[in-house]
């Protein structure tokens, strides 16, 4: 599983011209399911990136989360984090998850951060969305359940 990320003041998506999720400062997520994540997965990363201290204390510090500042979410999904690039010029996406099960996933990581973060918003998953984001930094970080 990989999520992309992204310290924002503000940031929304657009689905068919309509705004379909707006946050203001927290976090713009782009959320990649490999092929072999599992529930145990998602929970590992949804842990880690609720407690990530990106936000600067009274000190110009990096020493707050998401909750501290009373952070907002927007989670998208992007199947596309999955690229491997290595042969030719085109894509290859074989290690994304399969549609049903990164769905399944997507939906299962909305779900617990909502159980965690007063307001989740989101995109949908397989539609042609337009994510705007004003990055606040910038400051962008890439975890990768691998690496956890």
């Amino acid at each position: 599983m990989r999520f992309v990320i992204q310290r924002v003041t503000r940031s929304q998506v657009t689905i068919n011209g309509e705004v379909r999720g707006r946050i203001g400062k927290g976090f713009m997520v782009l959320i990649g399911v490999g092929g072999d994540d599992t529930v145990e997965t998602a929970d590992k990363m949804i842990r880690k990136m609720i407690n990530l201290r990106l936000f600067e204390d009274e000190n110009g510090k990096t020493n707050l989360g998401l909750k501290d500042v009373n952070g907002e979410l927007l989670l998208i999904s992007q199947f596309t984090l999955y690229a491997d690039c290595k042969k030719g010029n085109r894509p290859s996406f074989v290690n994304a998850g399969a549609p049903d099960m990164a769905k399944a996933m997507y939906e299962y990581i909305i779900k617990k951060c909502k159980e965690e973060i007063a307001v989740v918003e989101q995109g949908e998953f397989g539609a042609d969305m337009k994510v705007e984001l004003l990055n606040d930094g910038p400051f962008t970080i890439v975890l990768d359940s691998r690496e956890l």
